[in-house]
């Protein structure tokens, strides 16, 4: 998530299937009480654990 990959281009790389990212993406955003990946990216901006590129 953290790199703004899709499910599908996350399950691209080696050993995961898509359904594995998809399982794991939503137990992630569940648990962070988040409804969706854009709130996640708001939620690491927010929460400093991630600064925008160049900072």
């Amino acid at each position: 998530m953290a790199q703004g990959l899709s499910d599908r281009e996350t399950a691209g790389r080696p050993v995961v299937a898509e359904q594995t990212v998809k399982t794991h993406v939503s137990r992630r955003l569940a648990r962070l009480r988040l409804r969706d990946r854009t709130r996640a990216a708001v939620y690491a901006y927010e929460s400093g654990l991630m600064r925008p590129a160049g900072h």
